[in-house]
């Protein structure tokens, strides 16, 4: 084996230091002997005396009588005075040969010697060196010694160490270490160069690892190049040459051969010989070539395949001292030279600042996603670590990362595995690296900051686990809802990582119990539920005192008078609750609990009553109570117990508040005749049941005036109609927890009629009051609300007459919903009662405030009576985007243009339901099973139960479309981020608003629910796309068919759009990147490939992809709106992005784009529309970014569809491109100059080496580029509105500099071989430079100040292309080519601006120079303009240039 290297110079000093002091041990051991002087009268021994130094015989070190620099002089002198000098010499040198035959002699004399007069030590060193080190520092001895020492040297190569420790061979190569002076320093090169090639390995490896210390300066280059050869010819010496590389001074060139050598065999080195290896690397790294050495040096290095598997798992996993030792010190050695590694590399970045910025550049230049290393992310950890400057540049880099997801959870997880030891000293920066992700406007990058704080907890030790709860606690307080949400995530998190940990930090946890306040309901529960189960899970006699501090504050919150904190008692009781009577066999973390206990059941019957207790004077807060239970019974984690508790008190408690027998006569003096209305049965006998609804509303308007008191003094309690689908809820849960899903206990709440009034509004809707309207609309409202709920109850049963019953009370939804519709539209101060009982819609007061729509709003009303702090967000459409309302008005909204023609005021004020969903009850998600039916035969039963008649019920379009629109609401809110950026402020109008059923169910859950009902969508699919297929055959006009049928053409157009939607929202959802989904993708896939090909199993991820992008893209013939067309083009990008080649459907993609784009959509004013532009510019930029050739697309466009619009009549459009109109030419220029702009800028500027025909290439795409510039530029003179100029100077700016960046240095080398092309290119850029200060020009004179702003930096391009054109042509040795001229301003028609001529300075002349344009008027303000002329040659140059003043 390899003996171990020195790598510090005072190591030979160490071994001769230790012989000394065994040397000394064994003569105190043996002091009794007297020491035996050499008595031999050769000239060797004789001079020595003379000189001072006398040899000893055995095992006694010699002795120096004098100082060692005195006894060099003495022995100098002597030897130069001798008589016989020269020959004296020789004499001397055989006698000393002849001395060290022996091998004691010999070793003695390698050995440092013994002074006499210790009290002479003082006066110079304290180190005695040996005999043979003394004679080297004699010039005129030195280069025989040096020669007797390597004739001597051979003899000891195979022998082995001495009984004293001493090896002969590095006792001899240590003489030579740290010589004064070398005599003849290239001999000792030559005889050491030789002695490697012989010696035996472990001897070359000190040899070579001696060479720096032996050497001069000026042998380090031909040692170098010897040693670079050796490298090629012993692999075993790698390390030690390497070692010694790296200490001498070798040239630029060699030390690039040498890492080239070395980079080659990284891959296959040992992990023990890559700490030198990296070492050696690094430090031949120079700033030039920094960045390209470091990137070579990560791909080919990978830490990770060179540790044991097993290492993997050593932080979770303690290895048993039973197993074999040398498997243990096996993964010891490589964890040492792992951490050995990391230490070399955290050296060479803490020192050397451009070794840090370069290696932080490489892994920001990494594309690929797949290419990212555990190492890439351990080394910025690292630098971020050891490198204060750098900590902004890596903070930047990992946000740009993890947006684009390239580091995601697997690879953080995988680097703390893997490099572990290595992390755990960076351990603090790690935190603060989270912290700073933590105040991030990504949610993103939030989330990831909540990944490192996990596995900070994982894996490190107590003291850093209480630092990530602190820290967590602290961003829980900070009051920024996207770090509170993630923080309180990661919390719950930390517990499922270790609950015994997180037990001991409990205490940290209990402080945000002082922050309530600013606290969501959903971040309430989180919070409630993670103290809840520190203080009620397993070995909870710890933590009593959370219990306590918790029924304390939750105590507290339920008597408040303000009606807030009561609701935060009550979610926080309830939270409680499901923890303290979790089910032991479906909780995860109470596994392993006894079941309910006596005490137990008491304890939460107790709380639940005192919160029955708190909230039953509250409508609302009754309401909450409700559905805070009702989530925690369909979670599943009640005990049965407690269940059966619950059961018995709900069930009577409903039916005394809210039914009433059917052949009751509701009493009182209701303001409209009550009528059980919507009953699904006859009741012949009259023992049915009816919903009291009507009455119940009355009643709580009476209490609004004042009778609520007198009502509570006689003792009758108060029933608010509020509360109605929140107990129903509550109770159907209970019901179907207990019967696992039957609810014959309860059907009959399915079909029973409820007290309402005539609800059609007719001719007497103009003749009600303000009072009336609201209290029908407060009606429609309850009404739409019980049947919501009860849909959502009994859509998952399975027998026949249940499912007709369900569809038949989701048409009566639709149709009261359009009933409501009409009353709202005429009742524009009206207030819903509330549906989502949480903080964020009652934040207030609870009684009303105007929440009127968006054309009312904007005149102003804002209504009497006490005014709710609403957010307008709440109401509005901040709850779909914008484009949700373009194209076509979604049902059940949707009225056919006769209704809206024949409603006069009525229609200007119609509002849309969608700004109203708030108040609304939130459908769970099981009601989208009701898609899978198809036609449904109900039995209608006569009196004795006999099948009288059988009715055949199916889902039609209306009640299609509004399961579609809920649907698609549920995926855009869940699994669609809608904004990227958190906004700084807190936004009461919370996008989870109405979703919080949804928001307490994970994505993937949901996700996998919508994969369940692909089938389902894709039948209704395909059925629309025959609808419209066998339209399109009977080549029907919408506007020439009855309004019926311009009904049915809205709703399914709407119903296309919405199914679009949908699949665009599941497939476009990010967590199909993780490998957890990964089957889900495939089961999502296989349904759509097997709509195309059924019957194939076992297809391969791209085949799938590829049929289903097939199967998709056939529906592109019978799309009939346009934001149908921009979802299915959507649908198929991100399709085609989840391939591995994704390139291959970019033709497809574009060929379809183009279609859309050229084909003529149904007329209508929404073209006009900013949804319309802004969906008309998404298809654009992605027909340019797909098409082969952008340039060619843009020449079509702008060369055939815009000469056809400037041809056509005034409302008309393009032929070719019919989505082309005068209306929307600016998006289509807009669109076209940034796309233009963005091709050229991916030009690669080329250099001189590169071949003649890359040039010629890059030539012709340069002229084809600014030729589309050009007829871009020039369309400015037919359509000069602000938009078109606007993007003409912003665009035509950046297309300068890129003009100016990749295409001049081109120009450079290739003026001389294609001097005519490059001249004409100059002069065609030449116009459109011109043209760019026409407009300039006219910018000015209108006093335009949205397109001013633009024009310095254009100005500032435009000279600097001028000087950029002469320098290139003094290059190229035609300076006299270049002459400038002025040119006067001029408006957008080339007519001369007079107003700045009159101010022409005559000091102002032109220079005999070649050139295209350049402003000079920088000295006289307001003066002429100057414009240059390009490089042209000649004297068509001096043409061009004297024909500016009159031309254009």
């Amino acid at each position: 084996m390899v003996s171990k290297r020195r790598l510090s110079k005072s190591e030979d000093r160490e071994d001769t230091t230790k012989a000394r002091e065994k040397q000394l041990s064994k003569k105190t051991k043996k002091s009794q002997s007297p020491d035996k002087v050499e008595d031999n009268d050769s000239v060797f021994v004789r001079l020595l005396k003379i000189s001072g130094i006398f040899l000893k015989t055995g095992e006694s070190q010699n002795q120096l009588a004098v100082d060692q620099i005195v006894f060099q002089k003495k022995l100098f002198q002597t030897l130069r005075k001798h008589p016989s000098y020269p020959k004296i010499i020789e004499e001397f040198v055989n006698g000393l040969e002849s001395y060290i035959e022996d091998q004691d002699n010999f070793r003695n004399c390698l050995l440092s010697c013994e002074r006499l007069q210790e009290e002479d030590a003082s006066l110079g060193t304290s180190y005695s060196k040996s005999l043979i080190k003394l004679l080297l520092g004699i010039d005129i001895l030195q280069p025989a010694i040096i020669k007797t020492l390597f004739e001597k040297l051979p003899e000891f190569f195979f022998e082995n160490v001495n009984s004293d420790g001493i090896s002969m061979p590095r006792l001899i190569i240590s003489q030579l270490k740290w010589l004064d002076e070398i005599v003849d320093s290239k001999d000792l090169t030559t005889r050491i160069m030789q002695l490697i090639s012989i010696a035996p390995v472990d001897l070359q490896h000190d040899i070579i690892t001696s060479l720096p210390e032996i050497l001069g300066d000026s042998q380090h280059a031909e040692v170098g190049e010897e040693l670079s050869d050796l490298l090629v010819e012993k692999t075993l010496l790698t390390v030690p040459i390497l070692d010694v590389l790296s200490s001498l001074r070798l040239g630029p060139e060699l030390l690039c051969k040498v890492r080239q050598l070395v980079m080659s065999k990284l891959s296959s080195v040992r992990l023990d010989d890559l700490p030198v290896i990296i070492k050696f690397i690094l430090h031949s790294i120079t700033a030039t070539n920094a960045l390209e050495v470091i990137s070579e040096l990560r791909d080919k290095l990978d830490v990770q395949h060179c540790i044991l598997p097993s290492l993997f798992l050593a932080p979770q996993i303690k290895l048993k001292s039973k197993g074999p030792a040398s498997f243990l010190s096996q993964e010891s050695s490589g964890q040492n030279c792992v951490v050995l590694l990391f230490d070399v590399i955290k050296s060479a970045v803490r020192y050397e600042k451009t070794i840090s910025e370069a290696w932080i550049k490489a892994i920001e230049n990494i594309a690929s996603v797949s290419a990212h290393k555990t190492f890439d992310l351990a080394m910025l950890i690292i630098i971020y670590s050891t490198n204060t400057q750098t900590k902004k540049h890596i903070e930047r880099v990992l946000r740009n990362k993890i947006r684009l997801g390239c580091i995601r959870e697997d690879l953080l997880q995988s680097t703390f595995y893997i490099h572990y030891l290595v992390l755990k000293d960076a351990c603090p920066s790690i935190l603060s690296l989270a912290q700073s992700l933590f105040h991030s406007q990504d949610q993103s990058v939030i989330s990831f900051g909540s990944l490192l704080y996990k596995y900070t907890f994982k894996f490190f030790d107590t003291y850093y686990q209480q630092e990530v709860v602190a820290a967590l606690v602290t961003h829980i307080c900070s009051g920024r809802d996207a770090e509170v949400d993630t923080a309180l995530d990661g919390l719950l998190e930390l517990i499922a990582v270790n609950p015994s940990a997180m037990r001991l930090n409990a205490v940290f946890v209990k402080g945000i119990l002082d922050y309530l306040d600013s606290m969501s309901p959903e971040q309430i529960r989180k919070l409630f539920y993670i103290l809840s189960t520190l203080a009620f899970g397993k070995h909870q006699e710890a933590s009593s005192h959370i219990q306590d501090d918790m029924h304390l504050v939750i105590r507290k919150q339920l008597s408040s008078t303000i009606f807030k904190y009561k609701l935060i008692g009550i979610i926080g009781a309830v939270t409680m609750v499901g923890i303290m009577a979790a089910d032991s066999e479906s909780s995860e973390l109470t596994q392993g609990r006894a079941d309910l206990s006596s005490e137990q059941c008491t304890q939460v019957t107790s709380l639940l009553q005192l919160v029955h207790s708190c909230s039953e004077q509250s409508p609302q807060a009754s309401a909450l109570y409700y559905d805070e239970f009702a989530n925690l019974i369909q979670g599943g984690k009640l005990a049965p117990k407690a269940l059966e508790w619950v059961g018995q008190t709900i069930f009577d408690d409903f039916q005394d508040a809210f039914v009433v027998d059917f052949c009751a006569v509701p009493e009182g003096d209701f303001p409209f005749p009550v009528k059980a209305l919507y009953g699904l049965e006859e009741y012949s006998d009259g023992d049915g049941i009816v919903i009291n609804l009507l009455p119940l509303l009355f009643s709580q308007d009476l209490a609004k005036d004042g009778a609520q008191k007198t009502s509570q003094e006689s003792g009758q309690k108060f029933v608010s109609p509020m509360c109605l689908a929140p107990y129903f809820r509550l109770l159907r849960l209970c019901v179907e927890r207990q019967h696992n899903g039957n609810l014959e206990e309860i059907d009959g709440l399915l079909d029973c009629p409820v007290f309402l009034t005539d609800l059609e509004p007719g001719v007497r809707l103009e003749s009600l009051s303000a009072e009336e309207r609201s209290f029908m609309c407060s009606l429609l409202f309850l009404t739409l609300n019980w049947f919501r709920e009860v849909v959502s109850a009994f859509c998952q049963q399975t027998s026949p007459e249940m499912k007709g019953k369900v569809l038949t009370r989701l048409k009566h939804i639709v149709e009261l919903q359009e009933v409501l519709e009409k009353y709202l539209a005429v009742t524009p101060n009206y207030v819903p009662p509330l549906a989502n009982f949480d903080l964020e819609t009652l934040d207030v007061t609870p009684c009303g405030a105007p929440a009127v729509s968006a054309q009312l709003r904007k005149k102003g009303k804002k209504g009497g009576k006490k005014q709710q702090k609403v957010d307008d967000s709440k109401i509005s459409c901040d709850t779909l985007p914008k484009e949700d309302n373009s194209e076509f008005d979604p049902a059940p909204s949707d009225k056919s243009q006769l209704d809206k023609e024949s409603s006069g005021m009525e229609g200007k004020m119609s509002v849309s339901l969608q700004n109203y969903h708030t108040f609304f009850r939130e459908l769970d998600i099981e009601v989208f099973s009701i898609l899978h039916c198809g036609l449904v035969t109900k039995s209608i039963l006569d009196t004795e139960l006999h099948t009288e008649a059988t009715e055949v019920v199916q889902l039609g379009p209306p009640e299609l479309l509004f399961l579609l629109e809920d649907l698609s609401q549920k995926l855009e809110n869940m699994l669609v981020p809608v904004a990227k950026r958190v906004p700084f402020f807190k936004n009461k109008g919370s996008r989870k608003t109405g979703f919080s059923r949804l928001h307490q169910r994970p994505a993937r859950e949901i996700a996998h629910r919508v994969v369940q009902l692909l089938t389902p969508m894709c039948n209704h699919l395909e059925n629309i796309h025959n609808y419209f297929q066998c339209l399109a055959t009977e080549n029907c006009s919408v506007a020439d068919a009855p309004a019926l049928k311009v009904r049915e053409y809205h709703i399914m157009s709407s119903c296309y759009q919405r199914l679009l939607q949908i699949f665009h929202g599941l497939f476009a959802w990010s967590g199909f990147s993780e490998l957890e989904n990964h089957s889900l993708l495939y089961w999502a896939l296989e349904i759509l490939a097997n709509r195309l090909k059924q019957g194939e199993r076992d297809q391969s991820l791209e085949e799938l992809l590829s049929q289903s992008f097939s199967y998709v893209q056939n529906f592109h013939q019978s799309i009939p709106g346009f934001q149908c067309a921009l979802y299915l083009i959507r649908l198929l990008m991100v399709l085609a992005e989840k391939s591995r080649t994704p390139s291959q459907n970019r033709e497809k993609i574009a060929s379809l784009a183009k279609q859309f784009l050229c084909r003529a959509w149904p007329p209508g004013e929404r073209e006009k529309s900013s949804v319309f532009n802004d969906q008309l510019h998404a298809l654009l930029c992605i027909y340019l970014e797909h098409v082969d050739s952008t340039l060619k697309a843009i020449e079509e466009i702008a060369g055939v569809g815009v000469p056809e619009l400037i041809n056509s009549p005034k409302d008309a459009s393009s032929s070719t491109f019919p989505t082309l109109t005068r209306h929307t030419f600016v998006i289509f220029f807009r669109v076209m100059m940034a796309e233009l702009e963005k091709t050229v800028k991916g030009i690669e500027a080329g250099t001189a080496a590169d071949s003649q025909q890359i040039h010629e290439e890059k030539l012709v795409y340069w002229n084809m580029a600014v030729r589309d510039f050009s007829i871009l530029i020039n369309l400015v003179k037919v359509f000069d509105s602000h938009a078109v100029l606007h993007a003409c100077l912003k665009y035509g700016r950046l297309f300068v500099e890129a003009f100016l960046k990749q295409c001049m240095p081109l120009l450079d080398f290739s003026f001389k071989k294609h001097r005519e092309d490059v001249l004409s290119l100059l002069e065609a850029f030449q116009l459109n430079t011109r043209l760019l200060h026409h407009v300039c020009g006219h910018s000015k004179i209108h006093q335009d100040t949205g397109l001013t702003s633009h024009v310095p930096l254009l100005k500032k391009s435009l000279e600097l292309l001028v000087c950029r054109v002469k320098a290139m042509l003094v290059l190229n040795n035609c300076r006299e080519a270049f002459w400038l001229g002025n040119l006067k301003n001029r408006d957008l028609q080339g007519e001369e601006i007079l107003s700045q001529t009159s101010q022409e300075s005559p000091a102002d002349e032109s220079e005999a120079e070649e050139s295209s344009q350049v402003s000079q008027s920088r000295a006289a303000e307001g003066g002429d303009e100057d414009e240059g002329d390009e490089a042209s040659d000649g004297e068509k140059a001096q043409e061009s240039n004297e024909s500016d003043d009159s031309s254009d």
